[in-house]
């Protein structure tokens, strides 16, 4: 799923809220358009990109943690130049999801449905 794809779910996701809300004051908390929706997507990504950059970890109750992982200093090979080198410590972004998440991800019917369709082309191939 692109960043495309998750304005336009979350833009399905509040049109249809909005037509399913009882009276005046809910239908119109649910109106926003695609623009104020990628403002939003843009700002969380960029809160998160800028607080990992200063050496923040970004934590979400629920869903997981956007974490800095230290990588010590190590000897590479260019095995083309057969010569070896040497990469400094440094950090790379990593996400942990929640346990909460993961066990959403391994109960959900759907993706069940997908691996028995896999597992069946598999047969098929085999």
């Amino acid at each position: 799923m692109t960043k495309a794809d998750v304005i336009s779910k979350i833009d399905t996701d509040l049109t249809n809220k909005a037509e399913n809300a009882n009276n005046e004051h809910e239908k119109h908390a649910f109106t926003v358009d695609r623009d104020q929706i990628l403002v939003v997507v843009e700002a969380f990504f960029d809160v998160i990109k800028t607080s990992m950059e200063s050496g923040q970890n970004v934590y979400m109750r629920g869903f997981g943690s956007f974490v800095n992982k230290k990588r010590a200093r190590k000897k590479a090979r260019l095995i083309k130049e057969k010569k070896s080198m040497v990469v400094e410590p440094h950090y790379i972004p990593s996400f942990k999801p929640a346990k909460v998440f993961m066990d959403s991800i391994k109960n959900s019917i759907s993706l069940k449905e997908i691996l028995k369709q896999e597992e069946e082309q598999e047969k098929k191939n085999a």
